[in-house]
């Protein structure tokens, strides 16, 4: 019997391996190319902006339209930069000919572009 007969009847455990993973390979990498492969990673984390038809458009203008009339809390999801995000806050003022709305939330007043909404949720 050989030695590689005896070593195809155990398991291997990789549990006991202790890999360092990608941190092995930065320290061969210049400093440009580490910065690219983060850059990288950064952009692809990013999302295109969502495409809204008409249905979608009608039905952020009827909330915000019920929001200001109520003057209700509402929670509007903006794209900005390739995220969402997610504000809470009350409308003060809707611009058209710049295409703004002024909000204000607990902290302080600020203005939202209309073409960055992607969708708006009335909270009651």
């Amino acid at each position: 019997m050989s030695y590689f007969d005896g070593m195809m009847d155990e398991k291997l455990d990789l549990s006991k391996v202790r890999d360092r993973g990608s941190k092995k390979w930065v320290a061969m990498m210049l400093p440009e190319h580490v910065k690219m492969l983060r850059e990288y990673n950064e952009n692809m984390k990013k999302m295109p902006k969502p495409e809204l038809d008409e249905w979608d458009l009608a039905t952020i203008q009827e909330q915000i339209e019920i929001a200001l009339k109520r003057n209700v809390e509402i929670e509007f999801k903006l794209w900005k930069e390739g995220e969402i995000i997610c504000r809470v806050c009350r409308i003060e003022r809707i611009d058209l000919n710049k295409k703004i709305i002024e909000v204000e939330n607990i902290y302080r007043s600020f203005t939202l572009k209309i073409e960055d909404i992607v969708s708006i949720t009335i909270l009651e």
